[in-house]
């Protein structure tokens, strides 16, 4: 049997291999560099609309581990930088880049050209209410449409192009545009998005960092709202609450407690049903840890506006 990846992955898993794995990994990286300077974006057509490495990771290898510029690829990383560029002016792009990473000035070129040299002055400078002014100003008068948040701790800056979020991780000088797949790592960070999804979308919800790190979202359902949802499962759809409460909030509930580290449903006092949910960058749905994602963060605040805005529900 040939050598494959596998026997690759069993090195590397083994610590005292600590020579083998320094060739090993020089072997790696002189490939790497053969294979983004001297064939991939030689060839410029090519590099284009095929690049040797899936959606371009390797010029994301090299940001996330504090490579300048002038360390990637130029061509490649122009490429890349205009295909992000398009996607967020709606034109045809050979792939949808998503979980993208750009060198900050790069990310303001892209989204606030024509102030992206001032913004990015501020930031270096951390004069972010000079930043928040600019944004106010775009938003207010020349009729842009996107969201922000600036996390309690300032070590990262949170934006909303309609559907899409980006971070600017302030500390590293780089920005994660179209956030789906990767791993939301940080307290902090996960607040944010929360707190900004909760001021557009569900403002009213009593919305908490907990002690132990767990973000705890409340909601109450008011006992008249229940007194009048049917005993029995209804025949039709016709009456919106009556689907919810016997169709689909079941489904609802599941979904959460894949990603939540407690659902929880009780009565309280005034026999309201009050819905509480904790989650975590490491919540323990389903019986195992798993790292919360951009994409499953999306699916909690889909189900919670959807109460939010259609059931009748009021907060406490």
């Amino acid at each position: 049997m040939p050598l494959n990846s596998l026997h690759l992955r069993n090195l590397l898993a083994d610590s005292q291999l600590d020579k083998e794995i320094d060739e090993l990994t020089e072997l790696m990286v002189k490939r790497i560099n053969q294979l983004c300077f001297e064939e991939c974006q030689i060839d410029r057509i090519a590099c284009t609309l095929q690049p040797r490495c899936r959606q371009r990771w390797l010029l994301k290898l090299r940001l996330l581990n504090k490579l300048t510029l002038d360390d990637q690829p130029k061509f490649c990383y122009s490429v890349h930088k205009n295909i992000i560029f398009r996607d967020y002016h709606n034109k045809t792009v050979v792939y949808k880049p998503t979980d993208a990473y750009l060198y900050t000035i790069d990310f303001l070129d892209v989204y606030f050209h024509g102030d992206y040299r001032k913004l990015n002055l501020y930031i270096s400078k951390k004069q972010f209410q000079n930043c928040i002014k600019i944004f106010k100003d775009r938003i207010n008068n020349r009729d842009e449409h996107f969201q922000y948040l600036l996390t309690d701790q300032e070590n990262f800056m949170i934006f909303k192009f309609e559907e899409k979020i980006h971070v600017m991780f302030l500390n590293e000088n780089y920005v994660l545009s179209n956030a789906t797949r990767d791993n939301i790592t940080s307290v902090e960070l996960l607040k944010g998005i929360c707190d900004l999804f909760a001021r557009l979308h569900f403002p009213e919800f009593k919305l908490k960092l907990g002690i132990d790190d767990q973000i705890e979202i409340k909601s109450i359902i008011p006992e008249d709202i229940l007194l009048n949802v049917k005993k029995e499962p209804p025949e039709t759809k016709d009456n919106k609450v009556d689907d919810y409460f016997w169709n689909i909030l079941s489904n609802d509930l599941d979904a959460l407690s894949q990603y939540c580290e407690e659902v929880n449903l009780y009565l309280n006092k005034q026999n309201d049903l009050v819905i509480k949910i904790h989650f975590g960058v490491n919540s323990e749905g389903m019986g195992k840890k798993n790292p919360l994602r951009y994409r499953d963060l999306r699916l909690i605040f889909n189900i919670i506006y959807r109460i939010y805005n259609d059931y009748y529900i009021i907060w406490a």
